[in-house]
């Protein structure tokens, strides 16, 4: 069976409102740890609209504007409507419950030393490649086969000739390029990208986010929300049980599925899902090892950190974070 997974450069109109998102967060949480953040970005066409909650001790006025700036640069109307948390919200996190109701899914594999996929970090591996030299919109895919050898590379990038995405794919493959078919710019050469392009919005690209289509996703996006949310602190700590699990027991694959109930910090659902290295699968309730209460998911992996902008570019993943560690 083929496996296909993508990824999209920091450039793209979604990724710039995960940044966007992501460097209002690091702002609040460099200045008060304890902030409360919820923020979604819509852009797009020469406007940039910023709406959600923020809570924080926060002296000073946001400097919005500013940091919208450092992503995207000038030139663009921006709007925005903050206002504080719920405090019908507040209530259920301030007693260390969940944020909101919500199921993530952990996983962890041992196709590689990162432990993902390997049809995504060959994907997202490609697009760091050829985002050394063009710095703008694009996106790359990896086909494998059963083998995990690669069948197919499809790959479009702003402001590059199809002829030289073809010869840094070259050079990235290292010249092994026989029986692979490769797509640059199938559509066409083009100069027009980001939001000149196209509309932008936060938590649009989940699953590249994530681990790509092999792996199941519970559905809530990551940028733009501070721990309290489980949404993102224990989609983390499912990542960091997953790979703990497939390590000690040196299985083939791991998955780890927590549910929540928004005021509630004992998770609904704490279960983990293996295949060993014989292909057998099983399932186990969550060892008690771990705590799943979010404040302690808070505590475990450092979260109130100003840490975010770097997962809202190149994913939350594999990357070397607190999570990703055996």
């Amino acid at each position: 069976m083929r496996r296909t997974a993508e990824f999209v450069s920091p450039k793209h109109p979604d990724k710039l409102c995960d940044r966007i998102s992501d460097t209002i967060l690091d702002y609040c949480l460099s200045r008060d740890p304890n902030s409360r953040v919820a923020v979604e970005v819509q852009g797009g066409h020469g406007f940039i609209n910023i709406n959600g909650e923020i809570t924080t001790n926060i002296k000073s006025e946001l400097p919005i504007n500013d940091l919208v700036e450092q992503v995207v640069g000038k030139g663009y109307r921006i709007q925005v409507k903050l206002i504080q948390q719920s405090p019908e919200i507040s209530r259920g996190v301030d007693t260390g419950g969940a944020g909101d109701q919500g199921i993530m899914v952990g996983y962890a594999c041992d196709d590689n030393d990162e432990y993902m996929p390997e049809e995504y970090r060959l994907s997202r591996d490609l697009c760091r490649y050829i985002y050394n030299v063009y710095q703008y919109d694009g996106k790359t895919q990896i086909t494998l086969d059963d083998d995990k050898n690669i069948v197919a590379i499809v790959c479009s990038f702003q402001n590059a000739e199809k002829e030289q995405l073809e010869q840094l794919i070259v050079e990235w493959l290292d010249y092994k390029v026989d029986g692979i078919e490769i797509y640059c710019n199938p559509a066409g050469d083009w100069n027009q990208g980001g939001f000149d392009a196209d509309a932008g919005l936060t938590g649009r690209k989940l699953v590249v986010d994530n681990y790509g289509p092999r792996v199941p996703i519970g559905g809530g996006a990551y940028s733009g929300k501070d721990p309290s949310k489980v949404d993102r602190s224990a989609a983390y700590m499912a990542r960091y049980i997953a790979v703990k699990e497939l390590q000690d027991k040196q299985l083939k694959e791991c998955w780890v599925y927590l549910s929540y109930a928004i005021g509630r910090k004992e998770p609904l659902q704490a279960t983990v899902k293996v295949r060993t290295q014989t292909d057998t699968f099983g399932s186990y309730d969550l060892p008690d090892k771990y705590s799943v209460y979010p404040n302690d998911i808070i505590k475990e992996l450092d979260l109130k950190q100003p840490i975010y902008y770097e997962t809202s570019q190149w994913g939350a993943y594999g990357n070397g974070f607190n999570w990703d560690k055996e």
